[in-house]
């Protein structure tokens, strides 16, 4: 009896091993079917842009912001009081030195004028007169010496009379361009009333400031070009002229004037102007767009493709560079990045290195070394 129940025992025993062995084996292939039908593929290659790096021609430039100012550039006032007779000029009219602006009543003084001289003229040949008698020892030295200071006297005051007429016809003291015009026929006008600007705007001046250890680079006659946001894509070219003898001591920045061409007098003193001076010899360096650099602590890095004509999806691999000078949307690459190579220049953040990507260049990231305000 103990003999049955033990074999029976041991068949319960084999039975229940085999069959765990089976669940086991058919849960673990099933598991494997399973995994190996619904187990994720390689990551889908991420989108960028992506350009190649340029050798393109660059100019070493510094930019700063500047103001126009005319080479001359006045206010005419009277000197005197009086009444407006007539006014020889219009608004906007360019007029040439000496020509007369405004004249103003100047009766009651020419004829004070005329009164003068004639008393001067009568001096002189009291004069003339005496030095005949005195010749003649007719006179004494005294009465000729008299006469004679009276002359002189006389005809100082004929000529501080016909200053003063002078004075009641405004002319222009140089050749420029009149502003708007403020005075009418009739109009009294005080000493130093405003009557019309007038602004000598061929060439035209152009002062900015530059940070003091720039000024090594710069000299009289070097380049300059200067954009305005009033004629955009229309640079003005023009050259140093002067710079200011002493660095400002709270901003250590000197002031340089430069001399634009004006031929058509669009430029306009008051005017704010971006100014872009050459400094250095012209030569040539790899570019790319500001956007495809990352900075970060541990420096400036770019993400270049590689495979990209392997016929399968590029890979990226970041690239540590040393960034140069920039100038627009431009970048200067001074190491790190050779001409030829493709590299992202959007959608970076989204890389690690090694990953693969997919270039679609629908939209980029703009490229222009002389880009317009937004606005334009």
């Amino acid at each position: 009896m103990n003999n049955l129940l033990a074999r029976r025992l041991i068949i319960v025993v084999v039975c229940v091993a085999v069959g765990g062995g089976l669940y086991y084996l058919g849960t673990e292939a099933l598991h494997k079917m399973f995994a190996a039908k619904f187990a994720p593929g390689p990551p889908a290659p991420t989108t960028v842009t992506a350009t190649k790096a340029e050798l393109t021609a660059w100019q070493p430039e510094i930019s700063a912001v500047g103001t126009l100012r005319a080479v001359q550039g006045v206010d005419i006032a009277p000197e005197v009081t009086g009444l407006v007779r007539s006014v020889h000029f219009h608004s906007g009219d360019t007029v040439k030195a000496g020509d007369v602006l405004v004249e103003m009543n100047l009766d009651a003084d020419a004829a004070q004028l005329a009164a003068l001289e004639a008393a001067a003229d009568l001096a002189d040949i009291v004069a003339r007169r005496d030095q005949i008698q005195y010749d003649a020892q007719a006179i004494s030295q005294a009465q000729l010496d008299t006469d004679k200071a009276d002359l002189k006297n006389k005809r100082a005051l004929a000529a501080a009379q016909r200053a003063l007429v002078a004075k009641k016809v405004l002319r222009a003291p140089f050749a420029g361009r009149v502003g708007i015009r403020t005075v009418n026929p009739g109009q009294y006008l005080n000493t130093g009333d405003k009557v019309v600007t007038l602004q000598a705007i061929d060439p035209i001046l152009v002062d900015f400031n530059v940070p003091q250890q720039e000024i090594g680079r710069i000299a009289p006659g070097s380049v300059v070009r200067i954009d305005a946001d009033a004629y955009p894509g229309k640079p003005f070219q023009g050259k140093v002229t002067a710079f200011n003898p002493r660095v400002d001591a709270s901003t250590r920045n000197i002031q340089i004037e430069a001399a634009i061409a004006n031929p058509g007098r669009t430029l306009l003193p008051g005017m704010y102007v971006r100014v872009h001076l050459a400094a250095g010899a012209a030569g040539s360096l790899v570019t790319l767009p500001q956007t495809a650099v990352t900075y970060s602590p541990y420096g400036a890095s770019v993400y270049v493709l590689s495979n990209a004509e392997a016929g399968k999806p590029p890979t990226a691999h970041q690239v540590f560079i040393e960034a140069g000078p920039t100038r627009g949307d431009q970048v200067a690459i001074v190491k790190g990045v050779a001409a030829g190579d493709l590299v992202v220049t959007s959608g970076q953040l989204k890389l690690q290195n090694g990953a693969a990507v997919r270039v679609d260049n629908k939209l980029v990231p703009t490229n222009d070394p002389n880009p317009l305000p937004q606005e334009q």
